[in-house]
């Protein structure tokens, strides 16, 4: 299998990197975390001039008509720099709508979302779910012309700066998928422990628009998560990149009895340790990255993606744990970036599903 960009894909991942580099770097960041909004709307805007709110979405639209291989590049660069914009959350979203919507829903809402503006969100977490996307107590009724629901979703990433949720909920016929403007809802918004922004959503008669067949949404809640959980296993070799190229910098510069600690042995096993399952998550990223795009059979491309994902989720703990030690106590100061890094590894291990979930899945498919 190829790992490597093509000349298109590695033009792309050049040009987001200079961004990071030049406009979003550490200090940068810090000030949009600390914001009222947790993102910025120029950044945002960069973005969608850059074409990368575009990427996924098919040219009738607007789009590029590509997929989760060529978003590799761009979720790695946001790995290193641990970009805090809804990015995925608004792809999510619009990924439901793209697979499941009407010609009318998908000509309303997807050129908006291309030309970035238009921010989604995909509320499919409830409390006591556990990972398992049958697990859904929101109802959805008929009302009128139209559906109303009833119930709450819980950690709604990017639901603060959204302007419309895809959410599920169970209607007569099963599991469905309704459109939602947040206007329409009720939020406890917060920020979560790698500085995203998220929302718990109060679904108490919030009006609705049936996305979709009405009980068919299953394997578009499944196919869409599977998607989203590629490319954080993209995100995560980003950050891991990070981790790893900032803790052989500092094995480097530090100095103990007047060497620098990288000439310890001990030390270099421990790096080497960490490049190898840097390596090791690349290559699962990309071969999740693959399956999702290019595989029709649900059962192997869940046995793909869950296979990476347990990888990316032991590898993110190793490397995000050993970099904070290689660093000694500074490694969890505020003014580190790898100690943030750390933080968004750690979500990531668990986003989508962590590793006990993933065997089990794996195991089954």
């Amino acid at each position: 299998m190829n790992f490597d960009y093509n000349e298109e894909q590695q033009l792309l991942a050049d040009s987001v990197r200079r961004f990071m580099q030049k406009d979003y770097a550490f200090e940068a960041r810090r000030k949009i975390v600390d914001s009222a909004e947790g993102h910025s709307e120029k950044v945002w805007g960069t973005f969608a001039e850059m074409g990368l709110t575009g990427i996924p979405f098919s040219p009738d639209y607007g789009g590029f008509g590509g997929g989760a291989v060529d978003l590799m590049s761009v979720m790695e660069a946001f790995g290193e720099g641990l970009v805090v914009e809804p990015y995925l959350a608004t792809l999510l979203g619009a990924r439901c709508v793209a697979r499941a919507g009407s010609d009318a829903q998908k000509k309303a809402i997807l050129p908006q979302v291309v030309e970035g503006k238009l921010k989604m969100a995909f509320a499919f977490s409830e409390k006591g779910a556990r990972y398992d996307l049958a697990h859904v107590a929101a109802a959805a009724k008929k009302s009128g012309g139209g559906w109303t629901l009833e119930g709450e979703k819980v950690v709604v990433l990017g639901a603060p700066s959204a302007a419309k949720i895809v959410a599920s909920a169970k209607s007569p016929a099963g599991l469905s998928l309704f459109l939602v403007d947040t206007k329409a809802v009720k939020m406890k918004p917060y920020r979560t422990l790698d500085e995203m922004r998220a929302a718990d959503v109060m679904l108490s008669g919030s009006a609705a628009e049936l996305l979709g067949a009405e009980g068919k949404a299953l394997p578009v809640i499944e196919a869409v998560v599977d998607f989203a959980t590629a490319l954080v296993c993209a995100e995560a070799v980003g950050a891991m990149k990070f981790a790893c190229d900032t803790t052989l910098e500092y094995l480097k510069t530090r100095k103990q009895f007047g060497v620098p600690i990288g000439t310890f042995q001990a030390l270099q096993h421990r790096m080497v340790d960490m490049v190898v399952a840097y390596e090791q998550a690349k290559s699962m990223a990309c071969l999740a990255c693959s399956k999702v795009d290019g595989v029709a059979d649900a059962r192997e491309r869940a046995h793909a993606v869950s296979a990476a994902k347990i990888k990316i989720a032991d590898n993110a703990r190793l490397i995000s744990q050993e970099a904070i030690q290689l660093h000694g106590g500074m490694g969890m100061s505020e003014e580190l970036k790898v100690s943030h890094s750390f933080r968004r590894l750690t979500m990531i291990a668990q986003q989508f599903g962590d590793a006990d979930h993933h065997l089990e899945r794996f195991a089954s498919a």
